[in-house]
């Protein structure tokens, strides 16, 4: 093992040597032009086979064009040529040939992919674009052009048409035009910065990786790409802080926490730390980014997210459609390649040369509020798990997401699909079913919680409040007006690993027992088990208080001795921790500030 690397054995040439490894993987699915990577797949996305030949190309081609910038111009393998071929012939005139891209007015999806192909453009501009004849480069322009346009989402779309603007106004075209799209785009994401380094996805407190690998990666590398000095000033403290937070996000195996949609992007959760160190708007040491980045590539490729013929599946560990949106086909997993932006940095760069750091998550038991957000993270040094409890991020549409969800979430369990018991989860029973919970609405965090509130059934209300210290969760459900003799249940992780532990214990509310349910597939694994306990309501305010705990420490104590819980009240529970230590919990009304 390297010295330089003694957490991951991974130093540059194990990253230059992955990106080859994915490249020549997709060769053999090119079309006969190179324009299109029809990738292998149980079912095409949305947009349709020739949008995901399309995705195929442009993802790997930013995966290509990072190589390529990082060697300077060199490019050994020949992946410069395959791609020049490849934009000729995609931009050529769809009525006249089969090879022609999907122009963004038909397909809303090519604005997506216009940003990875404008951004290795831009990348690779002295050894691909300025070497191309005025046809092929008006072709492409024109292609590109559309993505000026008003976002047709209104979510990080928006930098899609940034990304775009950036590519043209280096390369002197139409740069009135792309500054208006610049402005217009950062604008917008304006008014979804809630602070301490936190945007919404859009308009809806919509919370996730998307604010890595997006919301902050497209304005602050457009920023250091440019050499705008006032951009990034502004920007680069923002990514600075959320550094602060999502570096806590990941746990010492490398595991970033599955939360959220686009899971299938996995390493691309390596590009907002290495952003930073590339800018310099990092808290991170240079050691300690390359630890987490490198931890993180290999957690995915040590555990079966390439397939037998080396390509990214559609999943997390393996291939796991539950996980997967509409919006996903088989190409769509190569965002990840945004998780190679350290290769920009030179081999003699201290992020390649200093010694690897540990992970917060190894150093010592901690609780971090994330800023406006709702969420609190809770990690334990013992084994090196992190814990993401939800009481603020919600999902972007009317369906229940089990991404978005759950109340809790974690870097050894996954969230349950479909028709399986729901993990993680307080419902009221129904007619047999278990309520959802649509939204998490925020009441507040504080010194080790949080608070949210949710409507399970119309006229019910239900506070819910999360108590943490080194492993133990107190979880509270305060119910207000659902019938008397109503049926509640609260389940615990659902646990696929074993070699972890996961324990629920009733403390307040609930009948004494504990159940065992079957949990199906996650994407840990296809059978999982979680816990459960019962409990009915009786009048008009109900409260529910269990112990639970999700650890990888051999032989734990059982939960019930991790706390002394005393209910003061229907709002108000004193809880004295193994250590001695006390909190109080407290669950407002939701006009109250909790």
């Amino acid at each position: 093992m390297p010295t330089t690397s003694p957490y991951t054995g991974r130093i540059r040439a194990d990253w230059e040597q992955a990106a080859d490894r994915l490249l020549f993987a997709v060769r053999p699915y090119a079309s006969p032009r190179h324009s299109r990577i029809d990738l292998p797949g149980s079912r095409p996305s949305w947009s349709g086979p020739l949008s995901d030949g399309l995705e195929g190309y442009a993802r790997t081609w930013l995966l290509a064009s990072l190589r390529i910038a990082g060697a300077r111009g060199e490019d050994p393998c020949g992946h410069l040529g395959r791609y020049a071929e490849g934009l000729a012939a995609g931009t050529s005139d769809p009525a006249g040939s089969p090879d022609a891209w999907p122009r963004m007015v038909g397909t809303p999806q090519a604005v997506v992919e216009s940003a990875s192909v404008a951004l290795g453009l831009r990348l690779t501009r002295p050894w691909l674009w300025e070497a191309l004849d005025d046809r092929t480069r008006q072709r492409a322009v024109d292609w590109l052009l559309p993505a000026l346009a008003p976002s047709p989402v209104n979510n990080n779309w928006w930098l899609f048409g940034l990304t775009v603007a950036g590519f043209l106004q280096e390369a002197g075209i139409e740069t009135d035009r792309a500054r208006r799209t610049i402005d217009r785009a950062l604008e917008r994401i304006e008014d979804w910065y809630l602070g301490d380094g936190w945007y919404s996805d859009g308009p809806n407190r919509s919370f996730d990786h998307y604010n890595a690998w997006a919301m902050h990666f497209y304005p602050v590398l457009h920023a250091h790409l440019a050499g705008d000095r006032d951009l990034l000033d502004r920007y680069g403290p923002r990514l600075h802080r959320h550094l602060d937070d999502y570096s806590r996000m990941f746990g010492a195996d490398g595991a970033p926490v599955p939360f959220g949609r686009s899971l299938t992007y996995r390493f691309a959760a390596a590009a907002a730390p290495w952003l930073g160190a590339l800018t310099g708007h990092t808290p991170l040491t240079p050691g300690a980014t390359r630890r987490l980045a490198s931890g993180t590539l290999r957690y995915f490729l040590d555990r079966g997210a390439v397939d037998r013929d080396g390509l990214l599946t559609l999943g997390w560990h393996g291939a796991h459609e539950p996980m997967i949106q509409p919006y996903s086909g088989p190409a769509s997993p190569y965002w990840a390649s945004k998780g190679f932006l350290g290769l920009l940095m030179p081999p003699d760069h201290p992020v390649w040369t200093a010694d690897e750091e540990p992970l917060p998550a190894e150093t010592e038991d901690a609780v971090t509020t994330l800023g406006p957000t709702g969420m609190l993270l809770q990690s334990t040094a013992a084994d090196g798990l992190v814990r993401l409890h939800n009481h603020g991020s919600n999902h972007v549409g009317d369906d229940e997401d089990p991404g978005y969800a759950r109340f809790a979430y974690s870097t050894r369990s996954g969230p349950t699909h479909g028709d399986a018991e729901r993990d993680n989860h307080f419902a009221l029973i129904l007619d047999g079913e278990p309520t959802r919970r649509l939204t998490a609405d925020p009441l507040g965090t504080g010194p080790g919680r949080a608070v949210s509130a949710h409507t399970p059934h119309p006229g019910v209300r239900v506070v819910s409040a999360i108590l943490v210290h080194g492993r133990a969760e107190v979880r509270a459900h305060l119910v207000t007006d659902a019938p008397d003799g109503t049926p509640v249940r609260q389940t615990g992780w659902a646990r696929c690993d074993r070699t972890v532990t996961a324990q629920l214990h009733p403390v307040h509310g609930y009948a004494t027992g504990v159940r065992r349910l079957p949990g199906g597939p996650t994407m840990f694994g296809e059978t999982s088990e979680l816990l459960a306990v019962d409990g009915v309501t009786t009048g008009p305010r109900s409260l529910f208080v269990a112990l639970a705990s999700l650890t990888g420490e051999a032989d734990p104590a059982p939960v019930s001795t991790l706390a002394d819980i005393r209910v003061h009240s229907p709002h108000e529970i004193h809880v004295t921790w193994h250590d001695g230590t006390t909190a109080v919990l407290r669950i407002p009304e939701e006009s109250e500030e909790s």
